[in-house]
């Protein structure tokens, strides 16, 4: 009887200690298992961090590379304008060529270049009263400051900035390069709408364009390619 009694306790001991080491056995199996989420997790992490840090990179690299080639062109036609200036004036073009899908800093600088009379100051003034780098007229700076939010007061105080002159401008360029394409919407750009749809239509017949426009076109896209190039 006594051997009996102790046989059976033998046995729930035996499957106590069974039933405990199968616990334990789990438990370390789903620790291991979290382990290797864990490091999956980790690991995953890690590539997306190195290509994110990678894209920066190289965005970091191509921004710094436009800044340097506007400023090296701003230079060249007002060397007095101060450091300062000449980057405050790149990283606004460099901003519209990301903004502006059919922009890029070429196009903005050869704009700039030519409708600046190739001097590059802010304060500059056409024969017919257009206003700084981008030469816009006071009544289309007025609408196209309604669209970039920019307080209106006067259009030397507002024209003659650099900052705001360039957001317009190439707020207005863009506008005209949708519905006329990049030589339509210059020629838009220099003589109007009307006249740019009329040559357009033509056939790209000269004769439609006021003369100023004639020049003006070529004249930008051959800065174009040479900024390009």
């Amino acid at each position: 009887m006594l051997t009996k009694i102790l046989v059976n306790v033998l046995r729930k001991l035996i499957f106590m200690i069974l039933m405990s080491l199968m616990f334990v056995s789990m438990i370390n199996f789903s620790a291991s298992i979290d382990k290797i989420k864990e490091e999956d997790v980790s690991i995953g992490n890690l590539h997306r961090f190195a290509n994110n840090y990678h894209s920066a990179v190289k965005v970091d690299s191509s921004r710094l590379l436009a800044l340097n080639k506007i400023t090296g062109i701003i230079s060249r036609y007002n060397r007095g304008l101060d450091a300062l200036g000449k980057h405050l004036i790149a990283s606004e073009i460099y901003k519209m060529s990301v903004k502006y899908d059919n922009l890029d800093i070429d196009l903005i600088c050869a704009t700039i270049t030519h409708e600046s009379a190739r001097t590059w100051r802010a304060t500059v003034v056409s024969h017919a009263g257009a206003l700084g780098l981008m030469q816009i007229m006071p009544y289309t700076g007025s609408f196209l400051s309604k669209q970039e939010a920019i307080p209106w007061t006067t259009p030397e105080e507002v024209l003659f900035n650099p900052i705001f002159n360039i957001r317009m401008g190439c707020r207005y360029l863009s506008m005209l390069i949708n519905l006329y394409h990049v030589d339509g919407g210059l020629a838009a750009y220099n003589g109007g709408e009307k006249r740019a749809a009329r040559w357009l239509a033509s056939g790209r017949n000269d004769e439609v364009l006021f003369e100023e426009t004639r020049g003006y076109v070529p004249a930008v896209l051959e800065l174009y390619d040479t900024y390009k190039n």
